[in-house]
């Protein structure tokens, strides 16, 4: 789709502090479950423990680092190395990189293989990925709910359903100024991998 960066958002609310953008059909069905697949059979995926307010369990997902440099992540006690891009994940990130202007050099991936699998409340704010850092996430499989909420200002909360093919940009001050998570849920759910792309700036 060489005029991919020309589609316009099926969502872009009006929000304090955050800019969001969500395109529901990023991919076609037929793309999707291709990246599905792939993803599902091909990616390196691992169950790291995790430190949240002093208590130490095993993270209620699967989670995965590629990158095209050498540069770790760390996120709640969890260091992370990355693997190498394979093609299906560089070619997702140039099709992105199109639509929000931004050069990224790694992409974190989680896969939530039921509906017990979550992210608690968080931001994406870690210093190595600098300020008002752009978040591109990509979803594909069960549809989950995204939630995500202002830190001061509590009649700022909203949720928007992520569709197999889709994709969600955070952009501007929203590290700094919202949090967001992938609640549990007791409906049957199918399994969800979820590509984030963001920058790490190398030290």
């Amino acid at each position: 789709m060489d005029n991919v960066h020309r589609i316009l958002p099926d969502w872009e609310p009006q929000l304090v502090d955050a800019q969001v953008r969500y395109y529901k059909h990023f991919f076609t069905a037929e793309e999707a479950d291709h990246y599905l697949k792939v993803f599902s059979e091909q990616i390196a995926w691992q169950q790291d423990p995790i430190t949240v307010f002093g208590k130490t369990y095993m993270q209620p997902r699967l989670t995965a680092l590629y990158s095209s440099n050498a540069e770790a992540y760390s996120y709640s006690g969890v260091t992370m190395h990355p693997h190498p891009m394979i093609p299906e994940l560089t070619a997702i990130q140039q099709r992105v990189e199109k639509v929000c202007s931004t050069a990224f050099t790694s992409v974190l991936l989680n896969c939530y293989r039921d509906g017990k699998d979550s992210n608690g409340w968080h931001a994406d704010n870690e210093k190595e990925l600098g300020t008002n850092p752009v978040i591109a996430s990509l979803s594909f499989g069960g549809e989950r709910f995204f939630h995500f909420k202002h830190r001061h200002l509590k009649t700022e909360k909203h949720k928007i359903v992520l569709h197999h093919g889709s994709l969600l940009l955070m952009e501007g001050p929203m590290q700094h100024h919202w949090v967001h998570q992938i609640a549990k849920t007791a409906r049957a759910v199918d399994s969800r991998i979820n590509l984030t792309f963001r920058k790490i700036i190398q030290k």
